[in-house]
Order: C-alpha cells, then sequence, then structure tokens
C-alpha cells in the first residue's frame, strides 16, 4: 500500500493535519478542508502553497497534489486563504465562517501594509478589530492596558504620529465603547464594509508592460482589470470591467485581452515571466465567472443558504436580547440589593439614634425624679418652719393676752406693764414678719416644686410616647428573580478562455457604488473626528508615497468608486490608445 502524505493546512485561525494518499487530487484535498471547517461558500477560496522555486502559487485541483511543484517539507504546508473577493461583503458573504475568514485576512493585509490604510480608517477598524475580539466594552473587564499587547494598527501609521501605546490605547478604547451592544459578527462585517472601499483592496497587482515597453502594474480584482502607473498603486488611470471583455489569452510571455467591441483593437500587454501569465489567466477566469453569477438570480444551494443565515441571525438576535434581558435583571436584583443594603444601614443608625434618645430621656426623667424630691424635701423643711414660727406666734399673743389679762387683773404698774407690752408687741412684729418671709420662702419652694412636677409630668409623656412609638420597618423581602506554480513550464505556452456575458443583468452597477463613509453618516463623522484627532500628533516628515497620493486623491474628492467611473469612460478604443500612449 503507498504511504501515506502528511500535509499541514493552514487557515487564518487553526491549523488542520491530513493525512493523504499520493492519489489525493488537490480538489479532494481542499474538499476535506471545507468539509472540516464547516464552509459552504467554497467559490472564494483556494490552497496556496511554496513551490521549489520559492514563489507562493495556487494548487491546482484537477491536479495530484504530489505531481505539483509543492516545497518538499513533512508536513506539506499549505495556506487556506480567499483567492477571490466579492463586490460588496454585505451582500454576497452569506456564512459567518466565510466572513470571519475574509475579516481575519484583510485585517492580516492591512496590518502588514500589503494593503494601504489611512492612518484615521486605521483607528476605527482597530475599535471595530476590537469589538469584534472582546465584545462589548466594561469599565471593569477592560482594565487600562487591555490593548498593549494587541497589534491594532499597522506600523507605518505608529510611526507617522507621536504618541505612545497607551495614547494609542485610549484612542481605540473611546471607539470601542461606541460599539456597545454590537455582535462581534457584525462588527466584523462593519470592519469590512469599510476596508473593502480601500482602493488596494482585493486588487491582484502584476507587472507588465505595454507594446512601448512602459513598466505598468496590471490590477486584477472582482470588477474587472486596471492599469495602474508603476509609482501609484492606488489610482488606476485606466479600467475595463468584464463585462467588455469577450476572449483572454497569452502565449508565453504576451498577453491577449480581445474585447466585446469587435471594432476596438485587441489589449495587449507582456508579463516577464510565462508563469505570471498563467496566474493572471486564472484569476480572470474566476473573477469573471463570479461577476457573471452575482448579476444572475441566485441558484437554489445560495438561496438555501441564505435563508439559513437569516434563521441563524435571527436566532442570535433572540439569544442577544435574552442575554441582554437577563443582564438587565441581573443589575436590577443587585441595584436592588444595594438599595436593601443602604436601607438596612440606614434603619440600623435609626434604631441606634432611637435607643440613645431613649437612654438619654430615661437619664433626664431620672435627674428630674431626683430634683423633684430634692424640691419636695425643701418644701416641706419650709412648711415645718413656718408652722413653728406660727405655733411661736399664738403663743405669743396667749402670752400678750395673758400680761394684759394681769395687768388687768394685778394691776401692775402703767409703767411695767407699757414696757412688757411694747416688748412682747415688738416680738410679735419680729415673729409676724418671720412668718411672712418663711410663707412667701414656701411658696417659691411650692412654685419650684409646681414647675418640677410638670416637667417630670412632660417627661413621663414623653418616655411613653417614644416607649410606645411603632418600630422601624423591616428591611424588603429579597425576592428570587424567575424570570501557477511552479506551474512547471507545460509543454504549450499558450492558453486562452472564452468570458461569456450572456444572460446577465446590469452590467456596469458597480459603477454607481458609494462608500461606506458617504452612506453612513455615522461612519463619516467618526471619520472626520479622527482625522482631525490625528492631525495633532502627525509627523509629516515620515509620509510615504502611498500617504501623499491618498492626500492627493481626498483633496481632488476621488474615492475608488468615483475614480472607477472616470477611467472607464469613453470607449473600449479610446481606453486601449490611452494604455499603448503610457
Amino acid at each position: 500500500m503507498p504511504k501515506a502524505v502528511n500535509v499541514r493546512v493552514t487557515t487564518m485561525d487553526a491549523e488542520l493535519e491530513f493525512a493523504i494518499q499520493p492519489s489525493t487530487t488537490g480538489k479532494q484535498l481542499f474538499d476535506q478542508v471545507v468539509k472540516t471547517i464547516g464552509l459552504r461558500e467554497i467559490w472564494y477560496f483556494g490552497l496556496q502553497y511554496m513551490d521549489g522555486k520559492g514563489y507562493y502559487t495556487w494548487l491546482k485541483l484537477d491536479k495530484k497534489v504530489s505531481s505539483q511543484d509543492v516545497k518538499k517539507e513533512n508536513p506539506l504546508q499549505f495556506k487556506f486563504r480567499a483567492k477571490f473577493f466579492p463586490e460588496d461583503v454585505s451582500e454576497e458573504l452569506i456564512q459567518e465562517i466565510t466572513q470571519k475568514l475574509f475579516f481575519l485576512q484583510v485585517k492580516e493585509t492591512i496590518l502588514s501594509d500589503e494593503v494601504y490604510c489611512p492612518p484615521e480608517t486605521a483607528v476605527l477598524l482597530a475599535s471595530y478589530a476590537v469589538q469584534a475580539k472582546f465584545g462589548d466594552y466594561s469599565k471593569e473587564i477592560h482594565r487600562p492596558g487591555y490593548l498593549l499587547s494587541e497589534q491594532l494598527l499597522p506600523r507605518r501609521v505608529q510611526e507617522q504620529h507621536k504618541l505612545s501605546k497607551e495614547q494609542w490605547e485610549e484612542r481605540i478604547q473611546v471607539w470601542h465603547e461606541e460599539h456597545h451592544g454590537m455582535l462581534k459578527e457584525d462588527a466584523m462585517l462593519e470592519y469590512l464594509k469599510i476596508a473593502q472601499d480601500l482602493e488596494m483592496y482585493g486588487v491582484n497587482y502584476f507587472d507588465i508592460k505595454n507594446k512601448k515597453g512602459t513598466e505598468l502594474w496590471l490590477g486584477v480584482d472582482a470588477l474587472g482589470l486596471n492599469i495602474y502607473e508603476k509609482e501609484d498603486k492606488l489610482t488606476p488611470k485606466i479600467g475595463f470591467p468584464w463585462s467588455e471583455i469577450r476572449n483572454i489569452s497569452f502565449n508565453d510571455k504576451k498577453f491577449i485581452i480581445k474585447p466585446i467591441d469587435k471594432k476596438s483593437p485587441d489589449f495587449v500587454f507582456y508579463a516577464p515571466r510565462l508563469r505570471i501569465n498563467k496566474r493572471i489567466l486564472q484569476l480572470c477566469m474566476g473573477n469573471h465567472e463570479l461577476y457573471m453569477r452575482r448579476r444572475k438570480p441566485d441558484t437554489i444551494e445560495v438561496q438555501q443558504m441564505k435563508a439559513q443565515a437569516r434563521e441563524e441571525k435571527q436566532q442570535k438576535q433572540m439569544e442577544r436580547a435574552q442575554l441582554e434581558n437577563e443582564k438587565k435583571k441581573r443589575e436590577a436584583i443587585e441595584r436592588e440589593k444595594e438599595q436593601m443594603e443602604r436601607e438596612k444601614q440606614d434603619l440600623m443608625m435609626r434604631l441606634y439614634q432611637f435607643e440613645e434618645k431613649t437612654k438619654k430621656a430615661e437619664k433626664d426623667l431620672q435627674d428630674q425624679l431626683q430634683r423633684a424630691r430634692m424640691l419636695e424635701q425643701e418644701r416641706r423643711r419650709a412648711e415645718e418652719e413656718a408652722a413653728r414660727l406660727e405655733a411661736e406666734r399664738q403663743a405669743a399673743l396667749v402670752a400678750k393676752e395673758e400680761l394684759a389679762r394681769q395687768a388687768e387683773n394685778q394691776k401692775k404698774s402703767q409703767e411695767q406693764l407699757a414696757a412688757e407690752l411694747a416688748e412682747h408687741t415688738a416680738k410679735i412684729s419680729l415673729l409676724e414678719e418671720a412668718r411672712r418671709h418663711k410663707e412667701e420662702e414656701a411658696n417659691i419652694w411650692q412654685l419650684k416644686a409646681m414647675e418640677a412636677q410638670g416637667d417630670l409630668l412632660k417627661t413621663k409623656q414623653e418616655l411613653h410616647m417614644v416607649m410606645t412609638a411603632p418600630p422601624p420597618p423591616p428591611p424588603p423581602p429579597m425576592y428570587d428573580h424567575m424570570d501557477d506554480n511552479s506551474d512547471s513550464e507545460e509543454n504549450t505556452s499558450t492558453h486562452s478562455a472564452d468570458l461569456p456575458t450572456e444572460g446577465i443583468n446590469d452590467h456596469r452597477n458597480e459603477e454607481d457604488r458609494l462608500t461606506e463613509a458617504e452612506k453612513n453618516e455615522r461612519v463619516q463623522n467618526q471619520l472626520k473626528a479622527l482625522t482631525s484627532e490625528l492631525a495633532q500628533a502627525r509627523d509629516e516628515s515620515k509620509n510615504t508615497q502611498n500617504d501623499l497620493l491618498h492626500s492627493e486623491n481626498v483633496r481632488a474628492g476621488r474615492d475608488k468608486y468615483k475614480t472607477l467611473r472616470q477611467i472607464r469612460q469613453g470607449n473600449t478604443k479610446q481606453r486601449i490608445d490611452e494604455f499603448e500612449a503610457l
């Protein structure tokens, strides 16, 4: 039995290892990969490998893996990557796995600067990438420093601005907060919707020359073929939509494109190597096929996939709404617990104050009782003294009467009697005065005693009110809330492919497209704010050629789709003549 061959396939987020037979074809390996990762939108993807000469190329699906010039390693190394790009990610990418693979691959090309991205767009895209990875921003979970180990911006952008890592994090975190409530899958799609408006997005560039020998770039993408000057990959100068091309072929290094307009001459250019022409032909055929498919009614399979994707999205939205509802309930319970704890502390404080007030009232009562007892004793002493004085007064009166009687009876001498009478009269006056003084004193003590009695009664009433007041209300009950390739040079160096255009609708609708920033006012405002903010920290001396080209395009009011309309103006012959004149 033939010995199995080990292969390792690296997707954007996983490594897969298989053992294949020497007879296994590229398609069989490809089918095994897409089945393993659950991918159904297979038409965008391919298996890439490095050949024996160090060039990356795409695995041919109709040939055995072992017959292709894959670099000899154990295991054999392949990358599973997007080979073709959609025109509009929001309309065409159906499965979440497809969106995720595109998101990760596009993000990698932007961070590596393979695709030029201006600084303000790079920061906005970074905030969507953070939302896609971390979900909603939470102050408790996402502490300062949570982004320091993440690669979120192209190195070029960081070097062009006088900002520390912490300052970059602060800016990205502000925009991360803006995306609160957005599903991770939706954040990936928002990232792609903005990224697809970048001039270099989805473009494969090839070195070519026209008949004059001028070095140029040929750009092959989802919408057609574009010609770029050598020093400017951002702004194409001439464009040919797929709907204008009926046949493409090459003979050795000469590449020939035949327009549908039979009056137009052939569009001819030269590539430096035969393998380049083979890759160009493959990409043209694949992109043209997808261009045509998008302009025809969806197949039953695509209709089913879209219906399933809608159902899955609705289910996720329902689950998200349920989770949000449960989160709100938990937060409400937490708030209620905190409220109850505050009320408990308040009640305990009030109870303490109540107890202190009761103790004070009891002490005041005891003091007043003691004072009342002392006043009562003083009153009694005053009364006793007044009684004693009254008794003495009565005794003096009796003595006076007795003396008078004796004076009369015994007829004492007038002088003696007068003297005795005067003496007793003076004594009586003194006793009268002392009695009145004591009576006044007794009255004073009587008034003080009555006041004390009143205070005592009032204190008893207050104490009674305190003791009989209803107790503080208990805290509310706690509820449980329910709720190609070495393309080893083949025998023939001539290849040709017809590109039929029958039966399609709306050939050139892409020329009427608007960028996401034009369609979405929120994105437009975010980009304006970022541009203004970053300008203050920008080091203009570190601008690259692409930065200068981009700035010029912005000043001139050009964007990807306006440029597309402009470079396709005039008939095919005029544009071919322009190409030859470059």
